[in-house]
């Protein structure tokens, strides 16, 4: 069940020598592939444990993990591609809460998932680290329903631990 050359037509980063990093902000970076699986829901997860942004006033750095997961429906996102978009963040002035709504966003446009939540785990700065957490169900389904109580407790996962500060 390999994907054939027309599935993976879209795909232009993946395997590609020579690639070129974005230095700002962009979405056009993303590329997404058919999910074979459509009739299954399951979890797609991203780690990403180097993600930079800077401050919009300062322009001083800000590190993250950002952690993606979404339950795909038609498309999904492709993984070099998605590397490519959060780098292109590098250079990039937005407040934290600002960058995990604008990632989500973005990929809610590519992709339509069926739910996607996107949260930022920010190292401190200033003494205080900043970690805000989005997420979105799509509407009228059991999604909408799933992204309430994610949001309601996401917070409350007590096998969760933060190891990157």
């Amino acid at each position: 069940m390999a994907r054939t050359s027309e599935e993976m037509k879209g795909v232009t980063h993946l395997g590609r020598k020579g690639t070129q990093y974005r230095m700002d902000y962009d979405p056009a970076a993303l590329e997404t592939f058919e999910n074979k699986h459509p009739e299954n829901d399951y979890w797609v997860k991203f780690n990403c444990p180097e993600f930079t942004s800077l401050c919009p006033i300062t322009g001083q750095p800000d590190f993250a993990t950002i952690y993606i997961s979404y339950v795909p429906d038609r498309l999904m996102v492709e993984s070099k591609s998605l590397k490519l978009y959060l780098f292109s963040f590098r250079n990039h002035g937005d407040f934290h809460e600002d960058v995990v709504n604008i990632i989500m966003k973005d990929l809610i446009r590519l992709m339509e998932p069926r739910y996607i939540e996107v949260w930022g785990k920010f190292l401190p700065r200033g003494g205080i680290s900043i970690d805000p957490y989005a997420n979105y169900g799509r509407a009228g389904t059991k999604y909408e329903e799933l992204a309430w109580k994610r949001f309601a407790e996401h917070d409350l996962y007590h096998l969760e631990k933060v190891d990157n500060r």
